[in-house]
C-alpha cells in the first residue's frame, strides 16, 4: 500500500506522526520559555538584589519585538535542525544547572549562557531565513546579567588601556605620568575607577549593533565583518570621554556631577549613532538619464547604478 493511500485511509495515524512539526510557534516558544524558568528566576533575583544592572531586559524586549514584528512570516513548519538544537540546549542547561546526569554543576551564569543560546535556536527555528542568526544569538547573550561579571574580568584591563591612551592624548598639554589605572596630571592624582572602564558602553554598543542589524536585515557575514569596528568605536568613545574628564581634573576644574553625566550621555549617543550607521546598508539608487550621481559606480543585472556614499 502506498503512503498516499495510507494517509487517505488513516489520516489520524499519519497526521499524528507529523503533528509535532505543525505545532504553533507560540506553543513551542512558550513551552521552551517555561522549561528555562530557573534561568529567568535567577536573572530576576540578580537584578533585584543589586548584583547587576537590568539592561538585559532591553535585549529580551528587542527579541520579543523582533518576533512580533515578523509574526506573519513565522514558519508554519519549524526548521528541525534548529529545533533539535533548541531542545538539546534546554535539556543541557537544566542538567548543567543542577548537576544531574553525571555532568558537573556549572555556575548559574554559565548554565544561563547555554539556556539563552537554546532560546535563540528556538527562535531561529521559526523565524524566516533572511533573519541574521548572529544578531539573534548576540541579543540572547546580552539578555543575561553580564555587567558585573564583565566589570570583574574585563574592567581593569579596559581601565589600563583607557588610562594609557588618555596619558598619550594629554601629554602635549600636561605633564602626565601613569601608574596602573592612576594618572598624575600636573601634580594632581586622577584615578580611572570602575565606572570609567566603559563596560556599560560596551554593552550598549553591541546591543545597538545587534538590534540595528536585525532591523536593517543585515546578513551574518556583513554583521560579522563590522563587529571589530564596533569594538573600536566603543573604545575610542570611552577614551575621549575619560580624556576630557581627566583634562578638567588635571587643570583643577573638575566637572560638576550633572556635567559629568551629560558628557557621558553625549559621547554614548555619538558612539551608538555611529554604530547604527555602520550597520545600516548603503542605499542604491538608479542613475537618471544624462545626470550621473557622484559615488561608486556598480552594476546590477546589467543596469548601471551609483552607490550613494
Amino acid at each position: 500500500m502506498s503512503l498516499a493511500a495510507l494517509a487517505h485511509r488513516h489520516p489520524r495515524i499519519v497526521d499524528w506522526g507529523i503533528l509535532i512539526d505543525r505545532a504553533p510557534a507560540a506553543g513551542w516558544l512558550g513551552l521552551q520559555f517555561l522549561a528555562l524558568m530557573p534561568t529567568w528566576a535567577w536573572t530576576v533575583q540578580r537584578m533585584r538584589d543589586g548584583s547587576d544592572d537590568p539592561l538585559g531586559l532591553l535585549a529580551l524586549v528587542a527579541l520579543a519585538a523582533l518576533t512580533w514584528n515578523r509574526r506573519r512570516e513565522l514558519r508554519a513548519s519549524p526548521r528541525l535542525g534548529w529545533l533539535v538544537l533548541a531542545g538539546a540546549g534546554t535539556v543541557l542547561a537544566t542538567l548543567l544547572r543542577t548537576g544531574l546526569g553525571g555532568l558537573p554543576a556549572l555556575p548559574p551564569l554559565a548554565a544561563g549562557l547555554v539556556a539563552v543560546l537554546a532560546l535563540a535556536c528556538g527562535l531561529l527555528a521559526f523565524l524566516p531565513r533572511n533573519v541574521g542568526r548572529l544578531p539573534v544569538a548576540g541579543l540572547a547573550v546580552l539578555a543575561l546579567p553580564l555587567l558585573s561579571s564583565l566589570q570583574f574580568y574585563a574592567g581593569y584591563p579596559l581601565r589600563v588601556v583607557t588610562a594609557e591612551a588618555s596619558r598619550w592624548l594629554l601629554a602635549p598639554g600636561f605633564e602626565v605620568m601613569r601608574e596602573g589605572t592612576s594618572l598624575m596630571v600636573d601634580g594632581r592624582l586622577v584615578i580611572v575607577d570602575a565606572p570609567c572602564s566603559g563596560v556599560q558602553m560596551v554593552w550598549l554598543g553591541y546591543f545597538t549593533a545587534c538590534a540595528v542589524a536585525l532591523w536593517a536585515r543585515r546578513g551574518d557575514q556583513a554583521f560579522l565583518r563590522r563587529l571589530p569596528m564596533v569594538g573600536l568605536l566603543v573604545l575610542a568613545g570611552n577614551i575621549v570621554r575619560n580624556s576630557v574628564l581627566i583634562a578638567f581634573e588635571g587643570a583643577g576644574h573638575p566637572l560638576a556631577g550633572w556635567a559629568h553625566n551629560a558628557l557621558g550621555l553625549a559621547v554614548l549617543a555619538v558612539v551608538c549613532a555611529a554604530i547604527a550607521r555602520l550597520m545600516v546598508p548603503e542605499r542604491h539608487v538608479a542613475e537618471p538619464a544624462g545626470q550621473p550621481i557622484p559615488g561608486l559606480i556598480t552594476t546590477q543585472g546589467g543596469r548601471r547604478v551609483d552607490t550613494v556614499l
